[in-house]
């Protein structure tokens, strides 16, 4: 990549903040509902400044004005931290929103360990698991600025609600060819034997950057961009894994049902293969540091995902049945149809 050609690195939040200010100007059903998060700070609306709204810091309420709005024909977009979002107003978004399948896009931002200086309390570890246990809930997590706006842009025409997970600080570009489409996983690296499914700025550089770490021992994974944790991508995922020894999952979130309880669920089901979590171990964060020392403190980096290849690769014999040539995969949108997934 050339100078010409680098992306500078830019906040996931600050996209999605500008991104939304440009579609309240072209589309008049669309609403910004806030709570005093300070995000939009000195932006110009123009004419819907009138569809600027902060409610104050009132998550709950935020969310029932939110299902209301939608009930009556708008497209509210809420603004809150994931911390509160998953856990202070979880009731509201479960009964009001999820329930009732309302086009609310929730955008929570300083997700993970971004506001790792802050404490526990604003820590959001626990919201991929809540989001993507309720019906009718799409759970989008984008690596990176373009990320966003192709969600963004995809979301106009999104059925039901939406749970768009975004970060604090500026995280670079992610380089792909493929464009993301909501639902569909991202091959970011090819490879074999080995694949590395992350989400989120830092888990996916994490594993990009420890994909080549690897390959200068011989070891060459496949990387996937799984942005998308609900609807998981089941038929690309397995595709994709069709002849792994060992899937390594990284994400900034508990271990447990987040990205490494959907990937561990879905190949328990449609094809076995031993699945090793990279993720936050079972406890509150005890450190006090800014969100990269906590990354690094609490193992969520390349040097973590590295070493979980090689600690856990030599264990897994290739595959006795490889399933080459493709293999049936049902469509997890229930509509009983199969699709078969042929090997690239």
């Amino acid at each position: 990549m050339t100078e010409a050609t680098v992306v500078p690195a830019r906040a996931t939040r600050e996209a999605y903040r500008d991104r939304l200010v440009a579609q309240l100007a072209e589309q008049a059903k669309l609403i910004c509902l806030d709570t005093d998060t300070g995000l939009f700070g000195g932006v110009d609306f123009g004419p819907a400044a009138d569809r600027y709204v902060n409610l104050g810091i009132a998550e709950q309420n935020l969310m029932g004005v939110a299902a209301g709005m939608a009930a009556a024909g708008w497209t509210p977009y809420v603004n809150t931290f994931a911390a509160f979002a998953a856990a202070r107003a979880i009731e509201a978004v479960k009964i009001d929103i999820a329930y009732n399948a309302l086009p609310v896009r929730i955008a929570a931002t300083h997700s993970g360990l971004a506001a790792g200086h802050l404490g526990p309390t604003h820590q959001a570890l626990e919201d991929l698991a809540v989001m993507r246990a309720l019906p009718n809930m799409t759970v989008v997590v984008p690596a990176d600025a373009a990320a966003v706006e192709a969600v963004m842009e995809q979301a106009t025409r999104l059925p039901g609600p939406l749970y768009l997970r975004l970060g604090r600080k500026a995280t670079p570009a992610v380089p792909t060819a493929e464009p993301l489409v909501i639902g569909q996983v991202q091959m970011l690296r090819p490879g074999h034997e080995v694949v590395l499914v992350a989400c989120g700025p830092h888990p996916v550089r994490a594993a990009l950057a420890a994909a080549e770490e690897l390959a200068a021992e011989g070891i060459e994974p496949v990387v996937l961009n799984m942005h998308t944790v609900k609807p998981l991508d089941v038929a690309g995922l397995c595709a994709a894994t069709a002849d792994a020894r060992l899937v390594v999952t990284v994400e900034e979130h508990w271990r447990g049902g987040g990205l490494g309880s959907a990937v561990t669920e879905t190949l328990a089901e449609h094809g076995p293969v031993p699945v090793v979590r990279v993720g936050m171990p079972d406890t509150f964060a005890s450190y006090v540091g800014g969100h990269e020392p906590l990354l690094d403190h609490y193992g969520i980096s390349a040097p973590a995902v590295a070493a979980a290849v090689r600690e856990h690769l030599p264990r897994f014999s290739p595959p006795a049945n490889p399933r080459r040539g493709g293999h049936p995969v049902v469509d997890p949108n229930g509509s009983g149809r199969v699709r078969r997934e042929v090997e690239q």
